[in-house]
């Protein structure tokens, strides 16, 4: 963790209709005094959207050589690099060839992002999904975050329902090819 680092906690409520996880999650997340409230909580919904066993964020922001998220088998193994935000496309390539599935959640135009990617040398490119939300999700549920946070996460149909300290907000899911 680093030093001067902000601690936030979520207990969340997942029920994810589309993939049948159904959770209770207690997490401990620290925000790098140079990550946004918008990368923060973006890697947490990434977190949830993603949850299966193995699951752990890593050092985050300040993590060269690895994504936000990972999910790891039972050997230790990699399976899953996730990327948060606008990662370049030599990370993208690094993770796609580490780990069985390369995807990307950011809480940026995604219209900007993808042009970034397109040409670029980038392992099992058209493997790779960026996720991201509706414009203005992201912005208005950091609005809604403290310090301790009670979250409860529902996906049905690619469709977000979050309510978040009182808060209640939804989004589509969209998915993008990187090519």
């Amino acid at each position: 963790m680093a030093a001067g680092a902000t601690i936030h906690t979520f207990t969340v409520h997942l029920a994810d209709v589309d993939r049948g996880v159904y959770e209770e999650l207690a997490l401990r997340v620290a925000q790098h005094p140079s990550e946004t409230e918008a990368f923060m909580l973006t890697r947490v919904l990434a977190y949830c959207l993603e949850y299966e066993e193995g699951i752990a964020f890593t050092e985050g922001v300040s993590a060269t050589d690895e994504p936000a998220v990972v999910i790891r088998d039972l050997t230790g193994r990699l399976t899953a690099w996730i990327e948060v935000g606008a990662p370049d496309a030599a990370r993208l390539h690094t993770g796609s060839k580490a780990a069985g599935r390369a995807t990307i959640y950011t809480h940026r135009d995604p219209a900007k992002l993808l042009p970034q990617w397109a040409g670029k040398k980038i392992h099992r490119a058209e493997h790779i999904v960026l996720h991201s939300f509706d414009p203005g999700f992201v912005d208005d549920a950091t609005r809604a975050l403290e310090r301790r946070n009670e979250m409860t996460v529902s996906v049905t149909e690619k469709q977000l329902y979050l309510e978040l300290n009182g808060t209640t907000l939804s989004t589509t899911v969209h998915d993008h090819a990187i090519e």
